[in-house]
């Protein structure tokens, strides 16, 4: 058997690379978690217009704001009618 068969038969890559000099992926933490978010029609649409002013993907200008929130603590006051 050569290599690249070896590679494709499900041998341990493992095997085949040296990871002892290998580090470890300083942004790890920093990785995003998919999750399923309900938001009002109106909300996503200012968001879109918001995030193609600013020539970002909306999604990032969302976290990019929830973020900031979180960050600074903020509190969000609620009334209820």
């Amino acid at each position: 058997m050569n290599e690249s068969e070896k590679l494709t038969k499900g041998t341990d890559m493992r095997e085949h690379y040296d990871f002892a000099e290998s580090v470890k992926n300083p942004y790890a933490k920093k990785l995003k978690k998919q999750v399923t978010i309900r938001l009002d029609e109106d909300t996503i649409a200012y968001f879109k217009h918001l995030a193609e002013e600013k020539d970002l993907p909306y999604q990032s200008l969302i976290n990019l704001y929830l973020r900031d929130c979180a960050q600074s603590h903020k509190d969000l006051k609620l009334e209820w009618k």
